[in-house]
């Protein structure tokens, strides 16, 4: 037990200094805007397509259970509101972070770790290239900017999913489910969702680049570091989430209809 607490602790100090060491370089010329667009075309091109199929699904399902709950207490007017909160603050963050973790974040690590048991990255020290710059930078930004434009995608994806299942299945009114988007939906939900998504990115990115740099092993040890990845992805993302939600109703202000 001491020995995995030990380890652990190791590993979040190592995580840590190799996302401080980016933040530090990642505002100084030269920037790598080339790889930092090519990292964010890969990552768009395997998690969009992806993500608008979730979020449809998830934002029919939102609407199937707020549907009967609200024609349960003859609130079918207010399922466009409650869409809108649960889409917006919830779900398109999280759909984003986890596809942006689950493609491109496993690419990331896989890629990483590849060039660390070919010695690739210690290759690079050796000529002074700095590898924090040239591979872990680009990918980090490349991460929150997708995740953020995700967010978005997800949103109006979802919003869209949840109008076709309550208005086509379910027989609601079109204009209901339209005109009560803002009844309870504020302009500060949806730019909490961005900062969010944004976030999310950032630890997707973060972590795939640690396990990527300190794989082992050889290709059995890259293996088990992406399977590291996704999982600490997943669990950071979910618990953020949490305190970011709280912070968030802790300080501003709801809407009551």
């Amino acid at each position: 037990m001491a020995v995995r607490a030990r380890n652990l602790v190791v590993e979040t100090g190592n995580m840590f200094s190799i996302t401080l060491e980016a933040f530090r370089i990642m505002w100084k010329p030269p920037y790598p805007w080339r790889e930092f667009i090519r990292q964010s075309w890969f990552i768009a091109s395997v998690s969009m397509f992806p993500a608008m199929l979730v979020s449809i699904a998830f934002g029919a399902t939102i609407a199937l259970q707020v549907g009967n709950v609200a024609a349960q207490l003859g609130a079918e007017s207010q399922t466009g509101a409650a869409m809108v909160l649960a889409v917006v603050r919830e779900a398109a963050p999280i759909v984003a972070a986890l596809l942006i973790a689950g493609a491109g974040g496993s690419a990331m690590c896989a890629d990483i770790g590849s060039r660390k048991i070919r010695d690739e990255i210690s290759a690079m020290e050796v000529l002074a290239v700095n590898p924090i710059a040239t591979l872990v930078v680009p990918r980090i930004w490349a991460a929150v900017f997708v995740a953020m434009l995700l967010d978005g995608f997800v949103s109006v994806a979802g919003i869209a999913g949840g109008y076709f299942f309550n208005v086509i299945i379910q027989g609601g009114t079109p204009g209901a489910y339209l005109a009560s988007f803002s009844l309870l939906a504020q302009t500060a939900d949806l730019v909490v969702a961005i900062l969010k998504a944004g976030i999310f990115g950032l630890i997707a990115a973060m972590v795939a680049v640690y396990f990527g740099f300190y794989a082992k092993g050889g290709p059995k040890g890259v293996g088990d570091a992406v399977n590291r990845s996704v999982v600490v992805t997943f669990m950071l993302v979910f618990f953020v989430n949490f305190i970011l939600t709280a912070l968030y109703f802790a300080i501003v202000p709801q809407k009551y209809g």
